[in-house]
């Protein structure tokens, strides 16, 4: 059997940008839409048995009816032609409260043929994935009210509540294991955080808040393969080794902190009684440019900013990004006109400044640095520096008594 796997498809997370005239869709969620379309066409293509998506369809659990329309076009013609699909819910579809219908309900509350919303932890058998011998465990975000709830009922502190749903999830997924159907391959889909992985540049995820999973959890033996989701950047936590435990990673850069990341799916073949196979597929997408340069004088800005600054066939459909470091005594010589201009061939453009300010510290023409006392000099360093009358005051009182304890000392022993 072969699965397509893929996750975090965020396709309205860019949406705040100039529009498509044609369509009057965020040329940006356009890009992610097209991605989602290459993995929907190589699907139904390529004749796979199961498309599995691991979670995070948008940015927030709201999504706007234009985005759900466009996200159940391409999920409907799954269904049309009868690819089995499961749909894990992540946190990004998940509402805040209990009783509120997840991001991807409408699959589950339109019954259509073939899609399947996954927003509880279960266990799936033949029956359940339309005739296929397959089995799948499923583990979905879990809510942050189902932990509190868990904290409120058992009096709790957030550790021992985090460390109790680890034990309930970790003794849930063994017990399927064992009770499973050996002679079936059984795979394990989660939406969270495993331990090891390294983290791309999702801003929701953060180690004090997150359910961690076990290693060991996800690469049990009895596993044919492990989907994940969660994690933007795509990686194999079981490299080399059987069951392969696999981020997919998100479908198009979301920002600058990816910009190194390869985006894309994976098709895993998998055969009972032998090592399944694993397939990446990676997606173009929308390039991006980083460039940063420091200036420290007017010849720098004539000579290294236009070195930085990539051709127009470079530039073209790019987000270009460009940071200048410079002090600000030259600030008024840069041309913001003027590299704007010369960047105009970018899709987006983004110049971040960072001009540097000096911390100097300066005494009348008349007086110089080694006619001031031990704590005149000091107090001269803490105003270089900005600090606050009261907290400069505290840091000479401090040093005063430091100075008191070390009569007799140089101050090269001081210092």
């Amino acid at each position: 059997m072969r699965i397509l796997h893929f996750a975090d498809a965020h396709i309205d997370i860019a949406s705040q940008r100039r529009r498509d005239p044609e369509t009057g869709l965020p040329f940006r969620v356009l890009d992610f839409l097209k991605a989602l379309d290459s993995i929907v066409d190589t699907a139904i293509n390529e004749k796979v048995d199961l498309v599995l998506f691991a979670g995070d369809a948008y940015k927030d659990r709201t999504p706007v009816p234009t985005y759900q329309r466009e996200w159940g076009r391409r999920i409907m013609r799954l269904s049309q032609n009868r690819i089995p699909t499961l749909l894990l819910v992540g946190n990004h579809d998940l509402p805040p409260a209990k009783e509120r219908a997840n991001a991807l309900q409408e699959f589950d509350t339109l019954e259509v043929p073939y899609i399947k919303v996954l927003s509880r932890p279960c266990f799936l058998g033949p029956d359940d994935l339309n005739g296929l011998p397959l089995q799948v465990i499923a583990l979905p975000w879990i809510s942050r009210s189902g932990r509190m709830a868990l904290q409120t009922e058992n009096g709790e502190s957030s550790e021992e509540a985090y460390e109790k749903l680890e034990e309930l999830s970790t003794g849930l997924v063994t017990q399927w294991i064992e009770n499973a159907d050996p002679s079936i391959p059984l795979i394990l889909t989660a939406h969270g955080m495993v331990q090891g992985a390294m983290l791309g540049s999702e801003r929701t995820i953060s180690l004090g808040s997150d359910l961690v999973f076990p290693g060991s959890l996800v690469k049990h033996p009895g596993l044919a393969y492990t989907a994940l989701g969660h994690v933007h950047k795509y990686q194999d936590l079981n490299a080399g080794n059987q069951p392969p435990v696999i981020y997919a990673g998100s479908i198009e850069r979301v920002d600058f902190g990816e910009i190194n990341d390869e985006k894309g799916f994976v098709i895993a073949t998998v055969e009972p009684g032998k090592p399944t196979r694993i397939e990446r597929r990676v997606l173009k997408g929308r390039k991006f440019i980083d460039r940063q340069v420091q200036l420290d004088s007017a010849e720098d800005i004539l000579t290294k900013l236009p070195e930085v600054i990539p051709s127009a066939a470079e530039l073209d459909g790019a987000i270009f990004r460009l940071i200048l470091d410079y002090p600000r005594s030259i600030e008024s010589m840069i041309n913001e006109g003027d590299i704007r201009e010369k960047a105009a061939a970018a899709f987006e453009f983004h110049l971040i400044r960072h001009p540097r300010a000096e911390a100097r510290s300066r005494l009348a023409d008349s007086q110089g640095i080694s006619s001031l006392q031990k704590e005149e000099q000091l107090d001269a360093y803490w105003k270089s520096l900005r600090i606050d009358e009261d907290e400069r005051d505290a840091l000479n009182q401090l040093a005063k008594s430091i100075f008191s304890t070390s009569i007799g000392m140089g101050d090269d022993q001081i210092f």
